[in-house]
């Protein structure tokens, strides 16, 4: 997203070229677009280290270092570290929920999320208002608790968020198709429902939905394009949800497409699109992405020749790099309470070579031995080489968000599983230690359709007052999709996350 302002153009997340051992590409196509041109922006801003945000190739190669970074106020050093490695040394450190000036009238306030489980230890959102007052909220797929700090500044005129899936969920599960169609169709209803709550919240004049779809564009992975002919896909693009939209009875929103240009004003949005008919475009969308497959079918087989490296002995290297990690995991270990197994396989194949166990009570890892693991992982050994070789410190943001992998686990959702697996490093793991230490619980409560809960989300302290909805006896925050059992308090989602609850008096 190219923001053009009274003090300059503010270059968003520009993300062009593969992620996630090259699974996601941007769908629209938009290696098309001018990114030399792109790339003279005054000011850049990235949201955060997910690679579909920080496209490091294009940052390195199209980007001015000439450019202003407006960085987000993280609690680890990483996001600007890793744009200083690629030759940025202008940077605007802003301070989180607080205004801030950028010349010629214009302000800006980006507003970062801190919990472990914020994408790479962090994510944020920008909201931007120009020298005439206009003001647009860049949301990006963030998911703060409301969206009071923006919208206390002054009306949203533009309202950017995501809407499509970003994760694995259901579809890396062994589970059987009908069960992962309900679970998908389950995922993508919350994903709408909870993008159509922070539209009502923002009321903005004009709605943008960004931030996804990805497509899949390896012959493996091209089941998980949403061709309509799945309602469990949890990768709708933009014209299936500006149809929900509408049908919701909102008639303020704009769909972009690689190219498109939206003039906001304080009392109208003109728009102009690269294509004649935007609806007949997506209509199309299977012979886009055949031939966009096709384009890029040399950068998939690149790729894949730099994955494997057959000279890394994979446990020894393991417990190496990890096994000092395990040991100052106290509630990450607790919280997760047995062991992790991960099967490697040959490449292209079923056939397991190596299993190996994460043993959270121990605190080892070594070969597996027929324990009974509730979390079990398939995956290519030649992916676990890779991430050895780059020496790797976030799995979830490359080969969990890959989808190249199965998942198979007994019981409840557990997120200490993939904190720790983003966490793989000194700073990173002492930041998630400190982060669940410091939690309190959380002493107002709200009454919900007969029932008295805690006003706070256990998860994320996501507002149960906006985000709560009861049924049967059931309360699911919609902020993620996790429930409880409000009779006796506990959580079906996921463990150690119980609740305060009660009848209503």
């Amino acid at each position: 997203m190219l923001i053009e302002t009274a003090a300059g153009s503010i270059l968003c997340d520009p993300w062009v070229n593969p992620a996630y051992f090259a699974s996601w590409f941007p769908f629209p196509d938009n290696s098309g677009l001018d990114w030399k041109a792109l790339g003279q922006c005054d000011f850049l801003y990235v949201s955060h280290l997910h690679r579909d945000h920080f496209d490091e190739q294009n940052l390195r190669d199209n980007i001015s270092k000439d450019t202003t970074v407006l960085l987000p106020e993280y609690p680890t050093s990483e996001l600007e570290d890793e744009l200083r490695a690629l030759g940025f040394t202008k940077f605007v450190k802003t301070v989180s929920g607080e205004v801030t000036p950028i010349g010629n009238g214009v302000k800006v306030m980006i507003q970062a999320l801190v919990s472990p489980t914020d994408g790479p230890i962090g994510d944020s959102s920008i909201w931007v208002e120009d020298a005439d007052g206009v003001r647009l909220l860049n949301q990006n797929d963030a998911r703060p608790t409301d969206l009071t700090a923006f919208k206390k500044l002054g009306h949203i005129h533009a309202h950017l968020l995501q809407f499509s899936g970003a994760i694995w969920y259901p579809m890396v599960y062994e589970l059987p198709d009908a069960a992962k169609t309900a679970f998908g169709k389950q995922k993508r209803e919350r994903q709408f429902d909870r993008s159509l709550r922070y539209i009502d919240d923002g009321s903005a004049s004009w709605v943008f939905p960004i931030a996804g779809p990805p497509c899949f564009l390896d012959d493996a992975l091209w089941k998980f394009n949403d061709l309509g002919d799945d309602e469990g896909n949890i990768f709708p693009d933009q014209q299936v949800y500006s149809d929900f939209l509408a049908d919701n009875g909102r008639d303020n929103t704009v769909t972009l497409l690689p190219g498109t240009v939206a003039e906001v004003t304080l009392d109208g949005c003109s728009v102009t699109q690269p294509v004649p008919d935007v609806r007949e475009f997506f209509a199309n969308k299977e012979q886009h992405l055949i031939e966009y497959r096709d384009r890029q079918r040399p950068v998939i087989a690149a790729a894949k020749e730099s994955w494997r490296h057959p000279e890394i002995d994979v446990l020894a290297e393991l417990k190496k790099r990890f096994e000092p990690l395990l040991s100052e995991a106290e509630f990450i270990a607790a919280g997760i309470n047995g062991p992790v197994r991960f099967d490697l396989t040959a490449p292209d194949s079923d056939e397991v070579v190596d299993s190996v166990l994460f043993d959270f009570v121990n605190r080892e890892i070594r070969a597996y031995d027929d324990e009974k693991c509730r979390y079990r992982f398939t995956t290519e050994r030649r992916f676990v080489e890779h991430l050895l070789h780059i020496n790797e410190i976030d799995w979830v943001n490359s080969l969990f968000l890959s989808c190249r992998f199965s998942a198979a686990r007994i019981g409840q959702y557990n997120e200490f599983v993939y904190t720790f697996f983003k966490c793989l490093s000194e700073e990173r793991l002492n930041y998630a230690e400190g982060w669940y230490a410091e939690q309190k619980p959380d002493e107002e409560n709200v009454d919900l359709d007969g029932w008295t809960v805690q006003r706070r989300c256990p998860h994320l302290k996501a507002d149960l007052t906006r985000f709560g909805k009861v049924d049967d006896g059931v309360l699911t925050c919609q902020m993620h999709g996790w429930k409880w059992n409000l009779a006796s308090g506990k959580c079906l989602t996921s463990v150690g996350h119980d609740i305060r609850s009660s009848k209503a008096e």
